[in-house]
């Protein structure tokens, strides 16, 4: 049964070592009137250094004042205490709890969805930037969803930032794109005993987890969120990395794995790759032109999407070679899955094995006893 929903809601990674954990602040939630009642931010984070710091205080303090907010930050002590220092009174701000797998950012997300007592949860990267219309349009979804995926674009356009909206825009017309932001029911999640931490690929781990326990996903194509460019070095650092995801999806990895032969194939006739750049960039308008994406997609990105597809059809055989050699490095560690199936992720949930959390005797209750 599918539960995807296409809908209307009008109608970085920086890894870091981390130290024994510091002192949580626990903080009393700002009063949440009207849309936005039940409802928490979650931003997991983990720096190797404090470049934007500044900039982001700034943001959660605007959050802070229209949501409760919960930073898991499992940075080096010392950065630890320099966000501590930084961060708004209004933001709590705790280490991570253990949680099994080498992928921190889950460990992040599922300790904040634990520690909250609200149901619908919000969980952002850190380059994401919501505007108290955002955050109400995914609240008002996750009462028809259990999981809410809006769409990211860039806030600015520096040349690598135009290069990686082309994928979005292809991602946009062929059924959405995956962002740095989802919304999730706390319960749902909860009751599936959280999500893998072993998976490289981790947004569409918990997506799948979610509608394996028989929830509905709303992909909200309309839901603009804006988000930070990365640097130059995080950009070409991630190419490989984002490649390798599509091991979680068999037929969009087949698909990519094509390319390269096919363009090899088309060389010879110079005219034949024309012909492929100039149907990349139909299908790439088409993906900006759905769901208001207009507005904040310039025309000009649809021209990179050519150059992300080139790229891709190299990456996607490099990301093979890496898998070959046990999977990509990640955090002093190698992740090998980049993410479950829905089917194996459903026998999982019927024949009772709710994952981590419940089999290490926690769930709702104890996170709330925790607070």
């Amino acid at each position: 049964m599918d539960h995807t929903i296409f809908v209307k809601a009008g109608a970085g990674r920086r890894d870091g070592t981390s130290e024994p954990a510091a002192p949580e602040r626990h903080v009393t939630p700002p009063a949440v009137t009207g849309s936005l009642t039940d409802a928490r931010y979650v931003l997991p984070l983990k720096w190797a250094d404090d470049d934007g710091l500044a900039e982001l205080a700034h943001y959660l303090a605007e959050v802070s004042s229209w949501l409760p907010v919960t930073v898991v930050d499992g940075s080096a002590e010392e950065l630890f205490a320099a966000h501590r220092r930084a961060l708004p009174e209004s933001v709590e701000h705790v280490r991570p709890e253990p949680w099994p797998g080498a992928n921190g950012k889950v460990a992040g997300v599922m300790t904040g969805v634990r520690r909250a007592r609200e149901e619908r949860i919000v969980v952002a990267d850190d380059d994401v930037r919501h505007t108290r219309r955002t955050l109400e349009q995914m609240v008002a979804l996750l009462g028809r969803a259990e999981v809410v995926r809006p769409q990211n674009y860039y806030l600015d356009l520096p040349w690598q930032a135009r290069w990686d909206s082309g994928r979005a825009l292809l991602n946009r017309a062929l059924g959405g794109d995956w962002p740095g932001t989802l919304g999730v029911r706390r319960s749902i999640l909860l009751a599936a005993g959280g999500y893998d931490g072993d998976v490289l690929f981790e947004n569409l781990e918990l997506v799948r987890t979610v509608r394996a326990a028989g929830g509905r996903e709303a992909v909200a194509l309309d839901v603009l969120v804006g988000r930070v460019p990365p640097t130059v070095s995080h950009f070409v650092g991630q190419r490989v990395r984002q490649a390798y995801d599509d091991f979680a999806q068999p037929p969009r990895l087949l698909a990519e794995l094509s390319l390269l032969p096919l363009m090899c194939w088309a060389v010879r006739r110079p005219g034949r790759l024309v012909a492929g750049a100039v149907a990349v960039c139909g299908v790439a308008e088409i993906g900006r032109r759905r769901a208001g994406g207009t507005q904040v997609f310039p025309a000009g990105t649809v021209l990179w999407a050519p150059l992300w597809v080139l790229e891709r059809s190299m990456c996607v055989w490099a990301a093979v070679a890496v898998r070959a050699r046990g999977g990509v490095s990640y955090a002093g560690a190698r992740l090998r899955t980049a993410g479950h199936s829905r089917t194996a992720l459903r026998r999982r949930l019927r024949c009772g094995d709710r994952g981590p959390l419940l089999l290490r005797g926690t769930g709702p209750e104890r996170a709330r006893s925790q607070r």
